[in-house]
């Protein structure tokens, strides 16, 4: 396909800053990742069953959520402050107790990608940047999810936050996947967001999504502190929440290379390590390994689901295969 693949570079580049060396300019996916992506989602989409999510319009996808609808799906005991126009009154006559009834609403599904693109993803010692295997990622899912007809939408944390309305089918794919693709350069320490932000974030998230909606955050969650498990919380209770955690090599393992100059991106302070001495090297892992627990451990109690991903993985579909 030439004329869609010279198309997207075209709009790629069309998102460079002038007086940035061309390196660090260049889109996070070429647009041959792109068509190879978007050969790979046909298959996780059949492997994928319908998700029973919706969207603020009506559709021929079931919800499952219970609320006005053609499909009646069973009798339940009045609640005070249900609407009585729902009574069911020949249980209620049976019974001699107040009984509503309930049906199954159809709606369209939806799914909303957050791709983090601070400071800390904009890292990367093999292969990619962690920021562009998320980019690989929302990719993926969003061509699988156009493959079921959803509504694509999404919301790119950056210096400036982007948020991208729901579109249905392709057009909302690729309009994802162009915002996710743009280059994305290292960030100033001035532009480094507190983790405090990300709470403004989350509300945002709630206030913005509907009921129902399956919602995926890509981020490697360096930002996450239990200060944030209550919004996770009740996103992971009004939505179908998923989190996939992305690291690189050299911060699970710190490569030896003797003394070296490390900037710290979250925090913009540099240190000097000495990677030859093998205790500083296990320290560093367990620092990993313990900070990688707390993360699981902050999911896990707001009720996220969750899996990691390396940023050198270059085969994605056994990992989501097996969690779809």
């Amino acid at each position: 396909m030439p004329s869609l693949r010279l198309d997207w570079l075209t709009r790629l580049r069309a998102g460079r800053t002038p007086g940035l060396p061309q390196a660090v300019q260049a889109p996070l996916l070429a647009a041959d990742e792109i068509a190879g992506l978007a050969v790979q989602a046909e298959l996780l989409a059949e492997a994928q069953p319908a998700r029973e999510v919706h969207d603020h319009h009506a559709g021929d996808w079931s919800s499952p959520w219970l609320g006005h609808g053609l499909d009646f799906e069973e009798s339940r005991p009045y609640v005070t402050g249900d609407d009585i126009r729902d009574m069911d009154w020949r249980t209620t006559a049976r019974t001699g107790r107040a009984y509503l009834k309930s049906y199954r609403e159809e709606r369209q599904p939806t799914l909303h990608l957050v791709i983090d693109r601070e400071a800390s993803m904009r890292f990367g010692t093999r292969r990619r940047l962690k920021v562009a295997q998320a980019a690989r990622v929302a990719t993926l899912l969003a061509f699988a999810a156009a493959g079921h007809n959803a509504a694509i939408g999404g919301t790119l944390w950056d210096s400036a936050d982007l948020d991208l309305p729901p579109l249905h089918g392709r057009g909302g794919a690729l309009a994802l996947i162009e915002a996710t693709a743009r280059p994305c350069p290292p960030l100033p320490d001035a532009a480094i967001t507190e983790p405090v932000h990300y709470l403004d974030r989350l509300i945002a998230l709630d206030a913005g999504l509907p009921r129902g909606a399956e919602l995926i955050l890509l981020s490697d969650f360096a930002w996450l502190t239990e200060a944030h498990e209550p919004l996770l919380a009740r996103l992971a209770e009004r939505m179908d929440l998923f989190a996939v955690q992305i690291n690189d090599p050299a911060e699970r393992a710190l490569p030896e290379v003797g003394l070296a100059r490390f900037h710290d991106m979250t925090r913009g302070d540099d240190i000097w390590v000495d990677t030859g001495h093998a205790a500083e090297r296990a320290a560093y892992a367990a620092a990993f390994r313990n900070r990688q627990a707390a993360v699981a451990n902050h999911l896990a109690r707001a009720g996220v689901r969750h899996i990691n991903l390396g940023s050198e993985v270059d085969d994605l579909l056994p990992l989501l295969l097996h969690h779809a």
